[in-house]
């Protein structure tokens, strides 16, 4: 027992020097301690039980290289140990416990992300922050920022990184993010130390201020996708949305009719359309204008040709007669209207409720004395907005399913579409 204290030493530096706070291989201990297998088995169950380190096996750990999770008891470890043994391969770390008597604050000042993994947190446990951090690399046209509201990423672009003109401290690569939301389904940024610890340390501290507190769970499928290496069950209502106009007009060609709509955004979908970011009035207002922009704005008026008169006549107080322009909105209905009678009316009159309930939100004042209000009431206001608007949209393409045409010989559907397996969170 009198090289315990220099063999935790040693492994305990080993772990702190290496590139990604790596574990030390049971091999390279014994070489260098001349240790038996029998001696190096004892060595690791005793300071197992005094809980000064923790060890991570191949036979159950993916990568016995680097401390995945930090949840996993000395209890289980010793279960783990006395199951399989000890192999070679296998790999020691000091334990936080060990860890939190070096003082390390001053070694990794400024980067408290690294700070956290040098006090033994696992590479894969995660922390969560303010939709407000994503704000400024999606504003800032020198990042690549791409999500589909279940995970994303954030690299700079091509242009500052081959020309150098950006600062390194600003050279962000965060690999992937995700998102987690607590029982209330209030919504936060989720990423894994080990992409945390790979920001400058600038960016460290601007992402360790809008840290939040609290039980929050990953989003299901981000878990199923990092954590189990599966894939996920379900699309995020935002890359949904456009999938169904695009098999809208898809449908509208069976018909013989010009495309429903004159956009479909599945393949650019703008860069606005998800959830807020920032929950002011202002937000808010901008995300109705762009939503109505791609339902009633973007409907095709040449669509009804033929079928529905695009004009009608209005009498005016003065007796005499004007020639207005149908709304798109107005042309839908009674399109559609004209030529099916669901069994259900309720369906129909949902759909196109939530789409003249778009309309009317837009056509309110554009610059409201309190426009830049913040409150959270507008996240949950705004989810239900988009639930609304795709359940019409949904509603609006099994109508169409249901022309003869269209049965007749049916465009492809996403099974994702076609089962609803649609994620509104």
């Amino acid at each position: 027992m009198s090289n315990d204290s220099s063999i935790l030493e040693y492994i305990a530096e080993h772990y702190l020097s290496s590139h990604d706070f790596n574990g030390l291989p049971v091999r390279t201990l014994r070489e260098a301690y001349s240790l038996t297998k029998d001696t190096s088995l004892q060595l690791v169950e005793r300071r197992l039980r005094s809980q000064d380190i923790d060890v991570m096996f191949g036979n159950i750990h993916v990568n016995p290289h680097i401390k995945a999770f930090s949840h996993i008891t000395h209890e289980k470890q010793l279960e783990f140990l006395a199951e399989l043994g000890l192999e070679d391969s296998h790999c020691l770390y000091p334990s936080a416990k060990y860890l939190s008597s070096l003082k390390l604050e001053s070694r990794f000042e400024g980067r408290p992300y690294d700070l956290e993994l040098a006090l033994g947190a696992g590479q894969l446990d995660f922390r969560v922050f303010d939709l407000l951090v994503l704000e400024y690399y999606r504003n800032d046209p020198r990042y690549y920022y791409k999500t589909n509201f279940i995970d994303g990423s954030i690299s700079i672009t091509d242009e500052h990184c081959e020309t150098g003109s950006m600062p390194e401290k600003d050279q962000v690569l965060l690999q992937t993010f995700g998102f987690a939301y607590d029982d209330d389904l209030n919504r936060g940024v989720a990423v894994f130390l080990r992409y945390l610890k790979g920001l400058s340390p600038e960016h460290q501290r601007i992402w360790h201020a809008r840290q939040l507190s609290g039980d929050y769970k990953l989003h299901p499928d981000y878990y199923r996708n990092s954590i189990l290496g599966d894939s996920g069950t379900r699309i995020s209502i935002f890359e949904a949305l456009p999938l169904e106009l695009k098999v809208i007009n898809e449908m509208s060609a069976l018909i013989g009719k010009a495309p429903l709509f004159r956009q479909t955004f599945e393949i650019n979908r703008p860069k606005n359309f998800g959830f807020l970011l920032r929950p002011t009035l202002s937000e808010f207002n901008d995300f109705i204008l762009l939503l109505d922009k791609m339902l009633s704005d973007n409907i095709n008026k040449d669509f009804f040709k033929n079928d529905t008169d695009l004009e009608e006549e209005r009498e005016r107080a003065d007796g005499k007669i004007e020639v207005k322009q149908k709304g798109t909105l107005a042309l839908l209905e009674e399109w559609l209207r004209k030529r099916f009678t669901p069994k259900e009316p309720a369906p129909f009159d949902s759909m196109f409720k939530s789409l003249k309930e778009v309309r009317r939100l837009r056509q309110k004042p554009a610059h409201a004395v309190n426009e830049d209000v913040f409150n959270l009431k507008y996240f949950k206001e705004q989810r239900q907005l988009v639930i609304g608007a795709y359940d019409a949209v949904r509603t609006l393409r099994l109508a169409l399913a249901n022309h003869p045409a269209v049965r007749r010989n049916p465009p492809e559907i996403q099974k994702n579409l076609e089962r609803g397996e649609i994620w509104d969170i």
